[in-house]
């Protein structure tokens, strides 16, 4: 059974800077693709950001530029991160992390709320 745990959301100014962990259990991320997900309220669940166990990454266009996704690869498990910067209104939404596809059971997520 996978597990994934999403951290480091809040609440930020527009402008601002939050970085999100996703630790995921065994050594999926150094097999699989990974990758953010968002879900905004009232809306589809979207794609933001892959990662391909080599490190190649790709961005959806809302994001791209200002969103960065890393990952560290530990002995059994391997940590998922998301920079995301210049955070705007349309931003706001609960983030996810999973594989390509998504497979596993989703997470909690961890809200990400930009507003002044």
């Amino acid at each position: 059974q996978v597990e994934l745990v999403e951290s480091g959301g809040g609440l930020v100014q527009p402008g601002g800077s939050l970085r999100l962990s996703c630790v995921t259990s065994g050594s999926i991320g150094s097999i699989y693709i990974m990758a953010w997900y968002r879900q905004a309220p009232g809306k589809e669940r979207e794609l933001v950001a892959t990662i391909t166990p080599a490190g190649r990454t790709t961005y959806s266009d809302p994001v791209k530029g200002r969103f960065t996704i890393s990952k560290d690869n530990a002995k059994n498990t391997v940590t998922v991160y998301l920079q995301m910067n210049s955070l705007g209104a349309e931003d706001t939404a609960i983030y996810y992390c999973n594989r390509i596809p998504a497979v596993y059971s989703w997470g909690q997520g961890t809200q990400v709320t930009v507003s002044s």
